[in-house]
């Protein structure tokens, strides 16, 4: 390891002042095929214009069936949503979903929940580790108190435009859905078990798109830690 790299990360080992607190994140599971689905993208684009909440869209593939191929899903993304109905004890997973900080969830069609889950969060306490992008190809995380276990290190990235798609067949066939903030990368980097770690991160797969990383507790465990990379 390079000296500057050692460097860096013995800075992040130090005790220091808290960190300022990470935004809220709200994750939408939702569909191109699911009808009942348009006024949760709504409500979510407009949530993610706040600069204490990101947002993350999650398309999912489950409604495909129906007869639309939903053109961002990744099984991937229904996986992440099945891991937070066993952790949250809920029967099934279903469209469209919003999970807040991996803490608790609400149904997207009810936003006046969702809004009250995004205080309670806000208020939550917090003692996040520091999170440090070095550049785009690695990230620091510092040292904390790891959940039992440690927590998963998530690279996200997301597309942060207004995704407008035609859909031509299925129960959608005939509208335009728009979606904002869709994920379009989402990688497992490492574990963090409280130690100052450093931590490779893969390339992007596309033009345009904005990082996140996640220090989240495993298998759909609350979000411990999270970073925006500069643009």
């Amino acid at each position: 390891m390079r000296k500057g790299a050692l460097f860096s990360l013995i800075l992040l080992a130090l005790p220091a002042a808290a960190a300022a607190k990470p935004p809220v994140v709200v994750e939408l599971y939702t569909a191109q095929g699911c009808a009942k689905c348009a006024d949760a993208n709504v409500y979510a684009a407009k949530l993610a214009d706040r600069p204490d909440v990101l947002v993350l869209t999650f398309p999912v593939d489950y409604w495909d069936y129906l007869g639309w191929s939903d053109t961002f899903a990744k099984p991937e993304y229904a996986d992440r949503q099945k891991a937070y109905v066993a952790k949250l004890s809920l029967r099934e997973p279903y469209t469209p979903q919003v999970i807040v900080d991996g803490r608790a969830q609400a149904p997207g069609l009810q936003p006046d929940r969702v809004d009250k889950l995004v205080r309670d969060a806000i208020h939550a306490p917090a003692d996040p580790p520091q999170i440090r992008f070095q550049n785009r190809r690695r990230v620091d995380v510092g040292s904390g108190r790891p959940p039992k276990g440690g927590a998963d290190v998530w690279l996200v990235r997301y597309d942060p435009r207004d995704q407008e798609v035609a859909i031509k067949s299925g129960d959608n066939r005939g509208k335009t859905v728009v979606q904002k903030n869709v994920v379009r990368q989402m990688t497992k980097v490492g574990v963090w078990r409280g130690r100052a770690t450093a931590f490779r991160l893969p390339a992007p797969s596309e033009d345009g798109l904005e990082t996140v990383v996640i220090v989240q507790g495993a298998r759909g465990g609350r979000v411990i830690g999270v970073a925006r990379a500069k643009s």
